[in-house]
C-alpha cells in the first residue's frame, strides 16, 4: 500500500492536498455552533447531486410526460418516493443551511479583509443556487410550477429595449411550454450543477488560503510557534471532523423527520397546487414562489412599478456582494462591535423574516405597506452600516482567541 501511495503521489499530490485542506489544516480552536453550517451545506449538496441523478433516470422532460413521470417515480419506482422527498426536502434544507451560513458570516465579519474574495465566491454560490432552484421548480410541471415560472419569467419583460426578446429567449417559445421545460431541465441537471461545484471548489480554496475566521475575529496566523503553527490553531482532523459528524447526526434527525413525517412542509416545501398537472387555462388562486424566494418576492411586490420592483429585487441581492466595502469597521466580530451594530443586525434579521412571511401571503394594501416598510429597513441596514462603521466605538479585541 505504501508503494502504491508513493506511486500515486508522484503523479498527483493526493497526500499533500489532503494534509493542506483537511489533515493538517490549522483551524481556530474556538469554533462554535455556527460553524456547523459550512459542512452541512456540503452534505446537502452531495444529497442533491446524488438524488438528482437517480431522479433523472425516470424523469421525462416533456410537457406531455413530465407530470406523469413524477407520479410514476412516486408510485412505481422502487424507493422513488424516498428519492423525490430527499430531493425536494433537500432543496429547502439547502437554503436553510445557506441562510444560516451567511448569517454567521455576517455576525462574525467573515466578509472583511482578507476574506473579500471568499465572500464574493459565497455570494456567487448563493446566486447560482437560486437559479438552480428556480429551474428545478418548473420540472414537476404542476400548477404552481407552471404559473410560478410564468410570473417570474415575465419579470424580464420589464427590462427596457431588450425585455421582450429576453423573455422569448428564456422561454424558447411565446409561452411557457415544453421548450421551456426542456431547456430548464438541461440547465438544472448539467450546466448549473457544474458551475456550482466549481464555485464551491474555489470557495474552499479561497478559505484555506486566507484561513478560517472565528467568533473572536482574531487572525490566528499572526501568532505562530517556532514550528510555524498558529498557537491558537488545532488540526481540522480529527478535532473538527468529529465535531462535524456530531452536527451531521443532529441535522439528519431533523432532515429524516421531515422526509418521513411531513415531506410537504405544511405546503411550503411542496405546495398543494403542484399536485395538479399544469393547466394553462386555469390560474391558481394565489401564486407565490417557494418560501426561500419569498423575501425577495415581497420586495418585488412592494414597488407598484414593475420595472422598479425588478430593480429593487435585483439590488437586494447585488448589495450583499458589496458588504465587504460597506462595512468600514476594523473589528470583525459582533462580540466586540457596538450596540448600534448589534441592533442593526437584529433589525435586518427581523426584516428579512417578516418579508419572507409577507411574500408567502396574498397581497393587500396593509401587507403591501408593511412590505414597503421592511424593504426600506432591509436596505437601511447597509446604509446605516456604511455611515456608522468607520467611527464605530468597539470593545478591545483580544490578542488571542478566547473559548
Amino acid at each position: 500500500m505504501d508503494k502504491l501511495l508513493d506511486w500515486v503521489n508522484a503523479r498527483i499530490p493526493m497526500t499533500a492536498t489532503y494534509n493542506k485542506h483537511i489533515g493538517q489544516y490549522p483551524a481556530p480552536k474556538n469554533f462554535n455552533f455556527w460553524y456547523f453550517f459550512g459542512s452541512l451545506a456540503m452534505l446537502v449538496l452531495v444529497n442533491q447531486l446524488l438524488t438528482g441523478i437517480w431522479l433523472t433516470m425516470n424523469y421525462v422532460p416533456t410537457a406531455e410526460g413530465a407530470f406523469a413521470s413524477i407520479e410514476y417515480i412516486m408510485r412505481d419506482v422502487e424507493y422513488g418516493w424516498l428519492l423525490r422527498y430527499m430531493h425536494s426536502t433537500g432543496a429547502s434544507a439547502f437554503f436553510v443551511v445557506i441562510y444560516l451560513h451567511m448569517f454567521r458570516g455576517l455576525i462574525y465579519g467573515s466578509y472583511q479583509k482578507p476574506r473579500e474574495l471568499l465572500w464574493i465566491f459565497g455570494m456567487l454560490i448563493f446566486l447560482i443556487l437560486m437559479a438552480e432552484a428556480f429551474m428545478g421548480y418548473l420540472l414537476p410541471w404542476g400548477q404552481m410550477s407552471y404559473w410560478g415560472a410564468q410570473v417570474i419569467i415575465s419579470l424580464f419583460g420589464a427590462i427596457p429595449v431588450i425585455g421582450d426578446d429576453l423573455t422569448l429567449w428564456i422561454r424558447g417559445d411565446y409561452v411557457v411550454s415544453g421548450a421551456t421545460l426542456n431547456r430548464f431541465f438541461a440547465l438544472h441537471v448539467i450546466a448549473l450543477p457544474l458551475v456550482l461545484v466549481v464555485l464551491v471548489f474555489l470557495h474552499i480554496i479561497a478559505l484555506h488560503e486566507v484561513g478560517s475566521n472565528n467568533p473572536d475575529g482574531v487572525e490566528i496566523k499572526k501568532n505562530k510557534d517556532e514550528n510555524g503553527w498558529p498557537v491558537d490553531g488545532i488540526p481540522f482532523h480529527p478535532y473538527y471532523t468529529v465535531k462535524d459528524i456530531f452536527g451531521v447526526a443532529g441535522f439528519l434527525i431533523f432532515f429524516c423527520y421531515v422526509i418521513f413525517f411531513m415531506p410537504e412542509g405544511g405546503g411550503y416545501f411542496l405546495e398543494k397546487p403542484n399536485f395538479e398537472a399544469a393547466n394553462p387555462l386555469k390560474t391558481p388562486e394565489h401564486i407565490a414562489p417557494v418560501w426561500y424566494f419569498t423575501p425577495f418576492y415581497a420586495m418585488l411586490r412592494a414597488v407598484p412599478d414593475k420595472l422598479g420592483g425588478v430593480i429593487v429585487m435585483g439590488a437586494a441581492i447585488v448589495i450583499l456582494f458589496l458588504l465587504p466595502w460597506l462595512d468600514r469597521c476594523k473589528v470583525k466580530s459582533i462580540r466586540y462591535r457596538s450596540n448600534l451594530h448589534k441592533l442593526n443586525i437584529a433589525q435586518l434579521s427581523v426584516s428579512f423574516i417578516v418579508l419572507g412571511v409577507l411574500g408567502a401571503l396574498p397581497a393587500d394594501p396593509v401587507k403591501t405597506l408593511m412590505s414597503q416598510i421592511f424593504t426600506l429597513l432591509y436596505f437601511g441596514f447597509f446604509g446605516f452600516l456604511w455611515l456608522y462603521s468607520k467611527n464605530e466605538k468597539c470593545k478591545p479585541v483580544p490578542e488571542r482567541v478566547t473559548k
